[in-house]
């Protein structure tokens, strides 16, 4: 099996905070990350595609179409926004883990519409200390 990774970024907020525990659970449970205001980061996103390569064009899936993929679906939904507003995130903590699945979901479906390649990983590097990875979507 061959791969293509894509890299990209995007400047995004989020508050870590669970409706359904109160305000002194929530800090106990995300720290910090728990602000009622928020805080930001500029999110590194790794996108791994995988393929059977053309044999005209040499490739799983033009980098081009990658990338136009991804502006579409990601940053211009995501970027410079609260991620909590987002509807993806209204049962969901917009926590590392939870943003790589809604990415890698974003972008599946649009990928194999759009070509023969498959997202097989979504990584999401939030800090210099956490990142996270989401595989395969059964």
């Amino acid at each position: 099996m061959i791969e293509l990774t894509r890299r990209y970024r995007f400047p995004a907020a989020h508050i870590l905070s669970q409706p359904s525990f109160s305000a002194e659970k929530n800090l106990a449970t995300y720290g910090k990350c728990a602000n009622p205001n928020g805080h930001g980061h500029n999110y590194q996103v790794e996108v791994t595609v995988t393929g059977p390569i053309d044999e005209r064009t040499g490739r799983i899936l033009s980098p081009d179409l990658l990338d136009r993929i991804f502006e579409e679906r990601v940053e211009s939904r995501f970027a410079r926004r609260l991620l909590n507003d987002d509807e993806a995130f209204r049962d969901r903590v917009p926590t590392t883990e939870n943003i790589a699945l809604v990415i890698h979901e974003t972008l599946a479906d649009e990928v194999a519409k759009r070509s023969s390649a498959e997202v097989i990983r979504v990584k999401i590097v939030e800090t210099r200390h956490n990142s996270c990875i989401s595989g395969a979507i059964a």
